[in-house]
């Protein structure tokens, strides 16, 4: 799941990213008031980058302001809404493999409830904000995962939240690029010395953990290079990536093929949108052994006639 953050001060309080589902988003709020002092209530949400996972649950926050850089804007036009999802996962056939694979991943959620809410406030480089009296700095690095990435930086406790320009424990996706990208964006976490690091997905983490990350982009990025420099197309270079993986400790390997295609689009000065389900529909079929032969009950969509 993604990481959410709750900033409180002085009987204000701000949300960093906003959960997946209607249900979990209830859950979160539920969370937020046995801890906030009344009457302080979630008037502001901040969403690092425009994917669902962390801009979904947005809908539940009808009087918040919500905050996002004008780059994330783009990234949103891409971004399938909560209904198409769920129109999605509800005509999957199980004895496609790629329907599988999204039944086995998103088909446990329900996204019926939510609807796209875009951001009411955004902006252009840095955007100083104060949640009663604790300073927030909102900080543009992308484009990186997506278009238009923030990092939260909470420069009194040393905090900082990266979004989904870092991931702990998995194999990470990036949708925009380049992989240049991500690792300015690492290097700006990194600039502000913090003391603890929220990624967008995973346990909290400290510098070296980050560093380490930087060490696995750095050197996919440069055998993605290698690649392209010998000729190879994207399916065989994403073929080449993915038997050389040594990071077993890593989950998803599948999102090697997505990385590949990421950056050999701006090798290739490819100036077509990004595709996101194509992205992934090819990285799947790259790697047979990821589907499921089978998807639990509680995985599958409901059917809804």
């Amino acid at each position: 799941m993604a990481n959410c953050v709750l900033i409180a001060s002085d009987g204000d309080a701000l949300l960093v990213d906003t959960p997946y589902t209607a249900s979990l988003t209830r859950s979160l709020i539920a969370a937020a008031q046995r801890v906030l002092p009344t009457p302080a209530s979630i008037s502001r949400v901040v969403n690092t980058h425009a994917n669902g996972d962390h801009a979904y649950g947005n809908s539940l926050f009808p009087h918040a302001d919500i905050i996002s850089t004008d780059a994330n804007l783009d990234h949103l036009c891409l971004e399938p809404a909560p209904e198409q999802l769920q129109t999605l996962l509800d005509n999957c056939q199980e004895e496609k493999p790629f329907d599988r694979y999204l039944l086995a991943h998103f088909g446990r959620y329900d996204y019926s409830e939510l609807s796209l809410t875009q951001p009411s406030h955004t902006f252009t480089g840095r955007l100083e904000l104060h949640v009663g009296d604790t300073a927030v700095e909102l900080i543009e690095v992308g484009p990186a995962h997506t278009a238009g990435d923030l990092i939260v930086h909470l420069p009194d406790s040393g905090v900082v939240c990266t979004g989904d320009i870092l991931f702990i424990g998995d194999v990470p996706v990036h949708w925009a690029g380049p992989l240049s990208g991500v690792l300015d964006a690492c290097q700006k976490v990194l600039d502000l010395k913090p003391a603890v690091i929220v990624p967008g997905h995973g346990p909290l983490a400290r510098p070296a953990d980050l560093r380490d990350y930087m060490d696995f982009i750095t050197a996919v990025r440069e055998h993605i290079h290698s690649l392209h420099a010998q000729g190879l197309d994207v399916q065989d270079a994403s073929r080449a990536l993915l038997h050389e993986h040594r990071h077993t400790r890593l989950g998803l390997r599948e999102r090697l093929a997505v990385l590949t295609s990421t950056e050999y689009r701006h090798l290739n000065a490819d100036p077509h949108p990004v595709q996101l389900l194509q992205l992934l529909d090819s990285a799947v079929r790259l790697t047979p052994d990821c589907v499921p032969t089978s998807v639990p009950a509680r995985h599958r969509a409901p059917h809804r006639p």
